[in-house]
């Protein structure tokens, strides 16, 4: 195939008026409905009700969450699904109480990611409409997770179409730890360069802040590389030193594509494109959505990709109310139907024999640019529900998760409220503002440090997924400030008003901040 033939028939997606876009994404909902509805599965949730079509469908089955399938799906039964899974992927649920979720992707679900996969590749590469660079042998920084996390299906799914080198291949060397598969990946660098970096924004900073570290180690003859690579490195060392500054990726490789995922990943954009010389491009995939959509050349948003779900919004309204209220029913819209500057919860139909349909997958959206004169729309991911707090991609953190980490650390603390907040440098850590009740006020023992250090070491036992917070972002992700004893109800009360335990607004913080340090000048 030519240049302008891959182009289409990979990028052609992009050139698609709303009213084809809304035609394929129909044509494939209809078909998934279909299916679904048949397995027994589907039978579960629509409880009797045999809908025919789009609209039909989306009158009769009630939006979902994970808790409407896990019984189903942790049986790992064939016959109960739309169609047999060629593999399960596994992401983390809710720490402690419920620690892992499962997927199970079809064929047809991997041909449509590896698809979408390859379209991504090319278009953080490129500089403009037709152009990329993505050939045979291209060598892959790449910092995904391996199996059964979804990141471990990217090098296979890519290598059944093209074969590339992976730096290193997160599957091959699943037995290593994080930081061992990253000097690897960095020796193996050295050796023959890199042409592309794949990574969620959290670990790409962390490789990154690493990388002056690594290289010293390797730069300094315990790793052999081409005399091409020494030279530059030399060379490069020397700038560095009458700069008075470290060494940066962008001094030794120049990168063709750089792609980052993941919760957080704007935290790290600008830092990100300093280092490496090369602005990140944002992507979008995950265990339950599989491959969603990229930003293009333009850096305007993403474009969702068309045929791996069918695509619903809540307005950002909608969704505040019925995270307040579980018995309200928010009203969606429909991709060709969003409102440029508006924040939406997005809610997918997996396409191609999919498990989850009508799914509130916990993600919110704000759109870009809206379908106006009949373009596409465009997308920027904003963060997670505000009832979750995920801190760089590694947390699920809830109401009910906290309040188990406080019940098992037995240390006499009382009401809280619990955000993700950003430190100068940008970088996200959950901030606890807790009341310790008047018994463990009359003991000793209960300092801010130790409640500090041991909510640490519960929040690390319930959540496995914790510990990696620490050396990821390189801060202590737990800070603490303690409130007077009845700040939060007298607040509460004063205002006839009930605040969200997680992620309070920003408003409502600030003045129980001031109603708390009130009480307590009136208590001394």
């Amino acid at each position: 195939m030519s240049k302008a033939e891959l182009w289409q028939e990979y990028c052609g997606y992009l050139d698609l008026n709303i009213t084809e876009y809304m035609y394929i994404q129909k044509r494939l909902m209809e078909e998934q409905i279909e299916l679904w509805s048949k397995s027994p599965l589907g039978k579960s949730l629509l409880k009797g009700e045999t809908p025919h079509t789009l609209e039909e469908f989306r009158r009769t089955l009630p939006l979902t969450k994970y808790e409407d399938y896990a019984d189903i799906l942790f049986k790992r039964d064939p016959e109960l699904l739309p169609d047999v899974p060629m593999i399960w992927i596994e992401t983390t649920w809710e720490g402690g109480l419920r620690p892992i979720k499962i997927a199970p992707y079809t064929r047809s679900m991997l041909d449509s990611y590896k698809h979408n996969l390859i379209a991504m590749a090319m278009l953080v590469s490129g500089k403009k409409k037709g152009d990329f660079d993505l050939r045979p042998g291209h060598r892959f920084l790449y910092g995904g997770a391996p199996l059964p996390y979804e990141t471990g299906l990217v090098p296979s799914l890519l290598n059944e179409e093209m074969r590339f080198e992976w730096l290193p291949d997160s599957d091959e060397y699943a037995d290593l730890s994080f930081s061992e598969r990253m000097k690897k990946g960095f020796k193996m660098a050295f050796k023959g360069g890199i042409d592309y970096f794949f990574a969620m924004g959290s670990v790409a900073n962390y490789i990154t802040e690493s990388f002056a570290k690594q290289i010293s180690g390797g730069g300094g003859g315990k790793t052999k590389v081409s005399p091409a690579m020494a030279v530059k490195y030399l060379k490069a060392k020397r700038r560095c030193r009458r700069e008075g500054r470290s060494i940066r990726p962008a001094d030794l490789f120049t990168i063709t594509g750089f792609g980052c995922t993941g919760t957080d990943g704007k935290c790290y954009k600008d830092r990100l494109s300093k280092a490496w010389g090369v602005t990140p491009v944002e992507l979008i995939a995950g265990t339950e959505s599989t491959c969603v959509g990229c930003d293009t050349w333009e850096q305007r948003g993403m474009v969702l990709f068309p045929d791996s779900c069918f695509y619903e919004f809540i307005p950002e309204a909608e969704m505040l109310k019925s995270l307040d209220d579980e018995s309200y029913v928010p009203e969606t819209c429909l991709i060709n139907e969003v409102k440029v500057g508006a924040k939406y919860e997005i809610v997918i139909s997996v396409l191609h024999g999919g498990a989850f349909m009508r799914y509130r997958i916990g993600d919110v959206y704000r759109c870009l640019e809206e379908s106006v004169g009949g373009s596409l729309p465009r997308f920027t991911y904003v963060d997670r529900i505000p009832t979750v707090i995920d801190i760089a991609g590694f947390t699920r953190i809830t109401q009910k998760s906290i309040s188990e980490v406080i019940r098992l650390s037995k240390l006499g603390i009382g009401d809280f409220i619990a955000r993700k907040e950003f430190d100068e440098n940008n970088t996200p850590f959950l901030h606890m503002y807790l009341e310790i009740t008047p018994e463990s006020q009359r003991s000793d023992v209960v300092t801010k440090k130790v409640l500090s250090e041991h909510l640490a070491v519960y929040f690390r036992y319930f959540d496995s997924d914790y510990e990696d917070l620490k050396k990821l972002l390189n801060i202590e992700p737990l800070q603490l400030t303690v409130l007077p004893y009845g700040s939060i109800a007298g607040f509460e009360s004063e205002r006839s008003m009930k605040l969200r335990r997680i992620n309070t607004d920003d408003y409502f913080m600030n003045s129980l901040l001031m109603y708390a340090e009130k009480l307590g000048s009136e208590e001394r």
